[in-house]
């Protein structure tokens, strides 16, 4: 049995597929109605409406409905999609059991305890008719699939068949009431409400339906009942333990066998839909699987603690769920994957015990070889020698030691309507695969590999490492993979050339070139070059399920519900969505040859372009990149985000149409003329002044210059001009200013041109007659003052301070309109492709190139000194700089005395030259080159990715409980750079010290290291003395700040990695024993429970790996309490091991003569759990022993020990890793990653 998806909920009474969805509902008993996609493994919806338990659930074929049966006697019929129930049918007096929609009519088919069988018409919410003979408890009752038949079974201990074709109306069924398919419409469903609908016929009518078989042999209830699909059979399922087959006819049925196996109540049974195969389930824990021509038992799957209630088969899948109670589970029997192999145009697959030949050139499949007969099991795995012309076909058993291969030597010519039908070499074996043209390796069920020749003769045996698997690897090498990877062996060598690391490798898949490979687990795809080195990797959320190389180099894979791309690099994406599963064979252009479930070659189309796309830009093949912009329809906001994330914002800006979108992307390449054009189209002020913004950092003072006219800022106008040095654009903004009436702008103004007869002029016009007078006098305007006095002769006038100086603006040296200084730099190639194709048109662009345009933006403010505002010279500045075309005539209303926006012209630059200025890209400080360099996770906390730290940290030791570190992190940061003042003014600069600076380069520089082992060893020192005197909560602390710190070590050696590992140890054992102490102490000493206790855990504590020292001091504690209590025998088994160890004299010659007087009487008067015989480690949750053999986990960290229930929480040791989390291990050096 295969486990496709299980859940965990109440138990499970009901189950049903959905004929097309991967959808199954689950009835549960707590009243709950559970929808689950079973392929995404997710819980989609539930419904909760039923008072009780829900015994019975079944989809309808075509409509969007459910329906349900409960303990409180109502039917629901709900719609899925209006997520409600629609109505609700009343008339059972008792428990519904089963509930079935038919095939064909409308109606529904329920049983009850209330010994009655009813059809329900759910379109005119009627009951058509109640069947009405059994006894008892009717358990079952189900439609036969194409007759009017209808089968039931019941606590009577019989079977019936009835015949239905006689119910009133039911001959014009056919024709009126049919059921409506997906075009047609619910009658009255979609707005009806959830009115309950009691009208029935009368109780004990009669002549609608009449038994027609009354099937009788069990010796107790039956459960279950069933009609073959397609025989005239029946199966039936009771609480005698027995399944039973019938057959029938249409005058009599009678028994034709029972099968024996069950050991309890039968719960369900039901045929195979497709094959000769009978499935039951009991509340004996197991599901049987039964030949139905032998009646024997092929197959039993057991649980543990559940028993098994329910069963149900996919109608059209290879799919069957089980519930239980403790959840369902969905499964398949058999393995549907097919056994195939490529070589060049030609797949051999095998199909019905024929091994078949596809050319993928000519699209020709023929069979060419019949397979031997004798087993029933699928082939598992194929491996074809184009060479010899040979094939091994392995064929995997549930039970390993009945594994074997066959050796099949395929014919050169062959009948495809009538093949031959070789003779094979058959041995056991679990896998077997070519390695050389004469030789292949066989895995035996021992695990050990053999090379034997073309005569299945063993040549020699090879000795590998451990391993549960081998896959091909090319001429004289195999991978044999492990639970943690996989590893590259050479069978002459008989040596490992390589390791990759991947859990439950299930599939290798080879470039053609052999020059990559591709490893697949259940959930994951590493993709790792010749010689195992990690390439990239791909996780996924659905089943991986195949792969294949593409010619160009990529890796298109499938997964349960899409066929997906993944490229070295490790870029990867959706191409297509797939409906059923699929298994890629090869990939050429934009079709995929498959193989689907059925193993039918199948040819599907593609659209390889985004992920050619992507392929051609990273490997730099920009005309390719170009002429796929050009030509093919990239779109969507994926394709510009992936070139953004990529660093190619400039590719995406020349195919992006979406003006927003442009400028967005313009800004990040740096382009400020594609960001102007963008933001002229759009014309929003947010866009204004991020131009402006990034204008600034650029230094392009025209375009900073026209944003802040297009926004009216007058203020950071005014700086602008300022800081430029440009006095007449500043004279002519204080007039603005003042015609605006804005007094505050004219002042600011005023004051930036140091203008003092001005600033009077405001001050006076504000109504500031003080300041002004102020002002007048601090300057020396005397006749101002005077004049400005006699309007204060009311009021005291101010005085100026004696030795004040005069704050007066710095004249410009020269005026700078120009842009900042920048660097040359070439065009790129999509600059230059899109320049040349712009000027082969005749564009504008083109007339670009060649203006000088400088000119014209000086012009366009006035270079005269001629401060007139008059309107005709307004007028004639504007001419002069807006010739050409440039349309800077906007309607931007900056007073009649301002000229309009000629200066934005100079920001397009000196075009007159093949080259133009591109930001320089910035450089990367060495804390990114850290991370990219190390897989330490003190590295990455030393650069500031605190959250790749935190995943390594995950992946490696399991950490899940960060809080702990987050000292060691700011501690550690903070040690990783110096700090030194740079110029006046400017942000100090940083230095990255080194650990490695003597023999590296500077890209391959590791940041010096703050905590070393040394430290450590130091810190496990004090925490010795902490113990010694019995300071056990300090020392505990120390001993946990310790051990989480070893994870954040860097370190070279071999022996210092020993070191360290014994450090993790060490901590453990005292912190386990210390923490049992510190609890033990705390226990009450009221009972004789307690006083066990106690003494359980001082036995415990002598068992930890402590220093001599400190386990003379716990042998000591034991061998007192002991001998307290009256267990002289344990006491004195404890006063041996002190002996042992060499106490002080003193304290020797006491333990004897406690030993002395306890072998006077050597009994124990409370018996413990304690065998100090038996090797043991402590549970670090709840003190108790887990002897040698037993089941543990143990935290990833510390390795402390734990019982497997206490499984998933956070470890009570270290306190900071999950307890049984699969981790690569404590990493510390870089050799460990080699």
């Amino acid at each position: 049995m295969l486990t496709k998806f299980e859940t965990k909920s109440a138990r499970v009474k009901g189950i049903s597929f959905h004929p097309k969805r991967p959808w199954v509902l689950a009835s549960l008993h707590s009243g709950i109605i559970q929808l689950w996609d079973y392929r995404m493994c997710t819980l989609v919806d539930k419904f909760d409406e039923h008072e009780g338990p829900v015994r019975a659930v079944c989809f309808h074929q075509q409509q969007p409905l459910f329906v349900s049966g409960g303990d409180d006697y109502k039917i629901k019929v709900w719609n899925y999609k209006l997520r409600r129930c629609l109505f609700t049918l009343l008339g059972h007096l008792d428990y519904i059991r089963t509930i079935e929609f038919h095939q064909e009519y409308p109606w529904i088919l329920s049983a009850s305890d209330d010994q009655t069988i009813r059809i329900w018409n759910w379109q005119s919410r009627n009951c058509v008719s109640i069947l009405t003979g059994h006894n008892h408890y009717v358990m079952c009752a189900r439609f036969h699939p194409t007759q009017d038949l209808i089968v039931s079974a019941s606590l009577d201990c019989s079977v019936r068949v009835w015949d239905i074709s006689g119910i009133p109306g039911k001959p014009g069924l056919r024709k009126k009431n049919v059921s409506p398919g997906m075009g047609g419409s619910i009658g009255g469903l979609g707005g009806g409400d959830d009115r309950h609908h009691t009208r029935n016929p009368e109780l004990f009518s009669s002549g609608d339906a009449v038994v027609k078989h009354v099937l009788e042999g069990h010796d107790r209830g039956v459960n279950s009942a069933c009609f073959h699909p397609t025989m005239p059979l029946i199966i039936s399922g009771s609480d005698d333990r027995q399944v039973k087959l019938w057959r029938m006819n249409e005058s009599k049925a009678w028994e034709v066998d029972t099968c024996r196996g069950h050991y309890n109540n039968l719960s369900c049974v039901i045929f195979h839909p497709s094959q000769e195969l009978i499935l039951s389930n009991s509340e004996d824990k197991s599901i049987r699987v039964w030949d139905m021509s032998n009646r024997i038992c092929l197959d039993t799957f057991r649980r543990e603690h559940d028993r098994f209630w329910s069963l149900a088969s996919h109608p059209t899948l290879n799919l069957f769920a089980a519930g239980h109670d403790s959840g369902m589970v969905i499964f398949k029997l058999e393995r549907e994957r097919p056994a195939y192999a490529i070589h060049g145009n030609l797949l051999y697959y095998v199909k019905d015990r024929y091994l078949r030949r596809l050319d993928f050139t000519r699209n020709k499949d023929v069979a060419i070889m019949q397979l031997r007969g004798g087993s029933r099991l699928p082939v598992y795995s194929m491996s074809f020698n184009p060479a010899e012309n040979s094939v091994l076909l392995c064929t995997r058993a549930r039970n390993t030691d009945n594994s074997n291969y066959d050796l099949y030597q395929v014919p050169k010519e062959s009948d495809s309507q009538n093949p031959d039908a070789p003779d094979s070499k058959r041995s056991s074996g679990l896998t077997a695969v070519w390695v050389a043209r004469n030789r292949f390796a066989v895995m035996d069920k021992s695990h050990q590999i053999v090379i034997k020749n073309l005569q299945n003769e063993v040549t020699k045996k090879v000795s590998t490492p451990t391993c549960d698997e081998v896959f091909y690897a090319g001429t004289g090498m195999l991978l044999l993979r492990d639970n943690d990877g996989v590893s590259l062996f050479d069978v002459q060598q008989k040596r490992v050339l390589g390791q990759a690391r991947i859990s439950k490798c299930r599939h290798v898949v080879w470039s053609a070139n052999m020059a990559t490979v591709a490893l697949l687990s259940k959930h994951t795809i590493l993709i790792c070059n010749r010689k195992l080195e990690r390439l990239c990797s791909v996780s996924e959320t659905n089943r991986v399920k195949s792969g294949a190389w593409d010619e160009s180099g990529v890796f298109i894979y499938t997964t349960s519900n899409h066929i997906k791309y993944a490229l070295t690099n490790g870029d990867h994406g959706i191409i297509r969505t797939l409906e059923m599963p699929i298994y890629l064979t090869r990939v050429h252009g934009n079709s995929v040859f498959c193989l689907d479930r059925e193993v039918s070659a199948r040819v599907l189309t593609i659209d390889s372009t985004e992920y050619r796309f992507k392929l051609a830009l990273v490997e730099r093949k920009y005309d390719e990149v170009l002429h796929m912009v050009r030509n093919a329809k990239l779109v969507g906001q994926s394709i510009i985000a992936y070139l953004q994330k990529k660093g190619y914002p400039e590719v995406a800006l020349h195919f992006v149409k979406d003006e927003r979108t442009r400028f967005l992307l313009a800004l990040e390449c740096g382009n400020i003329d594609v960001a102007l054009d963008a933001a002229k189209a759009l014309d929003d002020k947010a866009c204004w002044e991020k131009l402006g913004e990034q204008a600034l950092l650029q230094g392009n003072h025209p375009v900073v210059e026209y944003c802040y006219q297009q926004t009216k800022n007058y203020d950071k106008l005014s700086f602008l001009y300022l800081i430029t040095g440009n006095l007449p654009k500043l004279r002519r903004m204080m007039k603005i200013n003042e015609i605006r009436k804005d007094m505050e702008g004219w002042y600011t103004n005023a004051l930036y041109l140091g203008d003092v007869p001005e600033r009077i002029k405001i001050l006076k016009a504000c109504g500031k007659n003080s300041l002004a007078y102020l002002t007048a006098v601090t300057h020396g305007y005397s006749q101002d003052a005077e004049s400005l006095a006699s309007h204060l002769e009311d009021v005291s006038l101010p005085q100026p301070l004696p030795h004040a100086q005069l704050l007066q603006p710095p004249c410009p040296i020269q005026q700078f309109e120009s842009s900042w200084p920048l660097l040359t730099v070439s065009k790129g190639f999509f600059d230059t492709a899109v320049a040349a194709k712009q000027g082969s048109g005749g564009t504008a662009a083109a007339a670009m190139v060649v203006d000088d345009v400088s000119d014209a933006a000086g012009d366009g403010w006035g270079d005269d000194e001629d401060e007139g505002l008059d309107e005709e010279g307004a007028n004639q500045d504007a001419e002069v700089g807006e010739g050409g075309g440039w349309e800077l005539d906007d309607d931007l209303d900056l007073g009649g005395d301002l000229d309009s926006g000629a200066g934005v012209s100079s920001s397009i630059g000196n075009g007159a030259d093949e080259t133009y200025y591109v930001p320089p890209p910035r450089g990367q400080p060495p804390p990114h080159v850290w991370t990219q360099k190390s897989q330490l996770p003190i590295d990455h906390v030393l650069a500031g990715s605190f959250e790749s730290a935190f995943r390594l940290l995950n992946d490696q030791v399991g950490v899940v409980e960060f809080t702990p570190y987050k000292e060691l992190f700011m501690s550690a940061f903070a040690h990783s750079r110096t700090s030194f003042p740079g110029a006046p003014v400017l942000p100090s600069f940083f230095s990255y010290p080194s650990r490695n600076w003597r023999n590296a380069q500077t890209k391959d520089q590791l940041p010096a290291l703050g905590l070393k082992l040394g430290d450590l060893m130091e810190r496990l020192k004090q925490a010795s003395q902490l113990t010694t005197a019995a300071k056990f909560s300090e020392a505990v602390e120390k001993l946990r700040s310790i051990l989480i710190g070893i994870p954040l070590l860097a370190v070279d050696t071999k022996q210092e990695i020993t070191e360290a590992q014994n450090l993790v140890r060490i901590c453990k054992e005292y912190i386990v024993g210390i923490t049992m102490e510190l609890y033990r102490k705390g226990l009450p000493k009221a009972t004789p429970n307690d006083l066990q206790r106690s003494l359980e855990l001082a036995a415990y504590f002598t068992h930890c790996d402590l220093q001599p020292g400190h386990q003379i001091l716990t042998l000591r504690t034991a061998v007192n309490l002991a001998f307290k209590m009256k267990n002289y025998k344990l006491a004195m088994s404890f006063g041996r091991r002190l002996l042992n160890l060499g106490p002080r004299p003193e304290v020797a010659q006491n333990i004897r003569k406690v030993v002395q007087a306890c072998e006077k009487n050597p009994v124990d008067e409370i018996t413990i759990h304690y065998d100090e015989h038996n090797p043991f480690n402590i549970c670090g949750q709840s003190f108790v022993p887990i002897y040698r053999g037993k089941k543990e986990i143990q935290c990833p960290l510390c390795s402390a020990s734990y019982l497997p229930e206490h499984e998933g929480i956070v470890c009570t040791i270290c306190q900071v890793a999950k307890v049984g989390k699969d981790c690569i291990g404590l990493r510390i050096s870089a050799s460990q990653f080699r």
